[in-house]
């Protein structure tokens, strides 16, 4: 390695920050960061925080569960502090209700001693509260796309003195079918802003948005984007379809799946799903589209609190859904594409844990399976539970009814081993 001269200047790349006290924030935010009860940056948040903190736009991807919403609000509040009152100062925009009202509870606690207010809006609920905080001047909202432009065109939001957009988990929004949303609310933004982009995975069509809305964007990946959260633990076990929900209930005789997430691909098997649980007598949740707001609250409540042990969702949830402690995520059906795998399973293995995701794969999704591993590039091991019996016969179908349909004709899906034994590999 050759040696410097004496007078060299090259410059001593920056320091990385080893706690929150090396982050360019506040000590306001950092009481509101103890509290929060982080004890050091994750590496998304060292990577961004310093940037977004000086104004520059940027795209930060990151698996989930790697602490992107604080990445993200701590840059915002700091960029806040000292400003005006009572004028919408930043934005942010998600694609479900849980993922708005879970950075809008970030907000109360980073934020508690910041002096900024914040408002969650979104749909399934009443306007006027919501449009009672918007005139009565926020400096923060946090919005679903459809809600926000319901506001916007009754002509409640005011966002001339906007400095800061961030568009949370992106990737999502465009799979959602909201980039025309998302044009229309960007329309009418100052277009001397600060963007931050953030997303679990970097399609294509998230890449042409940061294009057209953002002005050299400082990119930061952290991971794998097509890796499964690490700690994750993968299995897959092979059952004809009209025995998915008998093999569910064996797999939840086993007293160490303590916090179960299951996704299902459709509102009805959700149900379905959720109602045959509870006739067996296990305390089960369900969280879907077709639930109002306050059932979904109840139900994630009650899951987070424990008094629920199964918590039954679609996809809408998937990243809605923050949770510590969720030891099992399980695919009652496989997604429909691979990177919806990726996020399902994400719910588990937070914050550096470990968790296990099993996927119930009826012979119609091996393909969706095949496809997992191949977006994954590994090879989920599969294997059967001793003693269950996989050749009953499927019932008769009632007159006029149907039998348990299929998970899906076509399509994709995945997953790895548990810990421990118990499951028999082939």
């Amino acid at each position: 390695m050759p040696e410097q001269n004496a007078g060299s200047t090259a410059e001593t790349p920056p320091r990385r920050a080893t706690t929150f006290d090396d982050l360019p924030l506040h000590p306001r935010l950092r009481r509101g960061v103890k509290e929060m009860g982080y004890l050091e940056p994750t590496d998304i948040q060292r990577d961004t925080i310093p940037a977004a903190v000086g104004g520059r736009d940027l795209i930060g991807t990151a698996q989930t569960g790697t602490g992107k919403t604080a990445a993200f609000l701590l840059p915002l509040l700091e960029r806040l502090l000292g400003g005006p009152r009572g004028r919408i100062r930043a934005l942010v925009v998600t694609p479900t209700r849980e993922l708005a009202l879970q950075a809008q509870e970030f907000l109360k606690v980073l934020g508690r001693h910041a002096d900024l207010r914040s408002i969650a809006v979104y749909g399934g609920v009443g306007m006027i509260d919501q449009e009672r905080a918007l005139r009565g001047g926020v400096e923060i909202v946090v919005a679903t796309p459809g809600r926000l432009l319901d506001h916007m065109r009754r002509g409640y939001v005011d966002f001339r003195e906007l400095q800061v957009l961030v568009l949370d988990e992106a990737d999502r929004m465009l799979d959602m079918g909201f980039l025309p949303d998302v044009r229309r609310i960007l329309a009418s933004l100052p277009r001397r802003r600060q963007t931050l982009l953030f997303s679990a995975t970097m399609p294509k069509e998230v890449i042409q948005l940061a294009r057209e809305f953002l002005t050299d964007p400082k990119t930061v990946q952290v991971g794998e984007t097509t890796a499964a959260a690490v700690g994750v633990s993968h299995l897959a076990l092979p059952v004809p379809a009209h025995r998915k929900s008998d093999l569910l209930k064996a797999l939840l005789e086993d007293a160490t799946m303590t916090s179960v997430l299951v996704f299902t691909r459709t509102k009805h098997r959700a149900d379905r799903v959720a109602r045959q649980l509870s006739d067996g007598r296990i305390d089960v949740g369900v969280i879907h589209g077709n639930r109002s707001q306050s059932q979904r609250v109840t139900a994630l409540t009650k899951f987070r609190e424990g008094r629920h042990r199964v918590l039954v969702a679609t996809d809408l949830a998937a990243r809605g859904i923050d949770v510590e402690g969720v030891s099992h995520v399980v695919n009652y059906d496989l997604p429909e594409v691979p990177e919806a795998y990726i996020h399902r399973v994400g719910r588990t293995a937070r914050a550096s844990r470990r968790g296990d995701a099993f996927s119930l794969v009826s012979p119609d999704e091996e393909n969706d399976l095949r496809a997992i591993e191949r977006h994954l590039n590994v090879t989920i091991p599969r294997a059967r539970l001793p003693g269950f019996d996989y050749d009953r016969a499927a019932p008769p179908a009632p007159a006029g009814g149907r039998r348990e349909p299929r998970s899906r004709p076509t399509g994709r899906g995945r997953s790895y081993p548990p810990r421990g034994g118990g499951y028999r590999r082939r």
